[in-house]
């Protein structure tokens, strides 16, 4: 599995990742290593996930050249506050994996309300031009908040992460985030293996096309040019999540899809105009 996308800043991103959030400890590090023996290349991480030092050491035992790997981790919003700190945090991010540099950092959340997101960015900004990250991006970042990081900082994040599912599509941010060259990039592609997984339309479409409800979402995901990162703990569907590239949906098949998703069906409620992450 090679399939890339190119970032505004001319790197080039893995199409599907793998995500470790909930993951610790030496369970952590043996699904990271045996992901990346599977064939995936795009790990996420972040500083909330409590997992940075065994995702590095997963990267470690997998035996693969760094160079092959796409490493993201994320700032987590309790660090915004102070600069100096902010910027420490990137390097223990470094020093905690093991590396000599990430291929992409993110702010989590906006957090609106402490209206310290700029200034975060800023330090994101200061840690690219100082060669710990190459690329730059957010998480959960709502129009309002990306143009306000054009307009202060004339600086665009590349990947903008969001909550994104059948049944929360986000079509008005994914055609936002398009309209500025950003890459959207969905947390929880698969509903957290809550809901959406039992939906009897992705069932159908699923028996319809050999493959499992899972693979269906996934596909659909690539198709609308979004990067996904499931978080799969056992290998068959680590291998699972990545067999999404022998087949096609129909145009059909696509709007039966992007017409499962809800005004509230966000999974728990996180909207980033409200949630507070510290």
């Amino acid at each position: 599995m090679n399939s890339t996308k190119k970032l505004a800043d001319g790197y080039d991103i893995p199409s599907i990742g793998f995500g470790t959030v909930f993951m610790k400890g030496e369970d952590c590090a043996n699904n990271v290593a045996q992901a990346i023996r599977h064939g995936y290349r795009l790990i996420d991480t972040a500083i909330r996930y409590d997992n940075e030092g065994a995702v590095g050491e997963g990267i470690r035992r997998s035996g693969v050249p760094r160079e092959e790997l796409f490493v993201t981790s994320k700032l987590r919003a309790q660090f915004y506050k102070n600069p100096d700190v902010a910027l420490e945090m990137i390097e223990e991010s470094l020093y905690r994996m093991g590396l000599d540099y990430l291929d992409l950092y993110l702010l989590h959340w906006p957090n609106p309300k402490q209206d310290l997101y700029v200034q975060a960015w800023q330090v994101l900004i200061e840690a690219q031009k100082r060669g710990l990250v190459r690329s730059i991006g957010v998480c959960n970042f709502m129009p309002e908040h990306l143009n306000r990081l054009e307009d202060e900082t004339g600086v665009l994040p590349v990947v903008n992460q969001i909550e994104l599912h059948p049944y929360f599509s986000q079509e008005e941010q994914r055609a936002f985030d398009a309209s500025k060259g950003i890459i959207t990039e969905a947390w929880s592609p698969l509903s957290r293996g809550r809901t959406v997984i039992y939906d009897e339309t992705l069932k159908a479409i699923a028996a319809e096309k050999g493959k499992t409800v899972g693979q269906i979402i996934l596909r659909w995901h690539y198709q609308l040019g979004v990067i996904a990162i499931p978080k799969a703990g056992s290998e068959e569907h680590q291998l699972e999540n990545l067999a999404i590239f022998d087949f096609e949906l129909s145009d059909e098949d696509m709007q039966k899809i992007n017409a499962l998703t809800q005004e509230n069906g966000r999974i728990d409620n996180q909207d980033p105009r409200e949630f507070e992450e510290f």
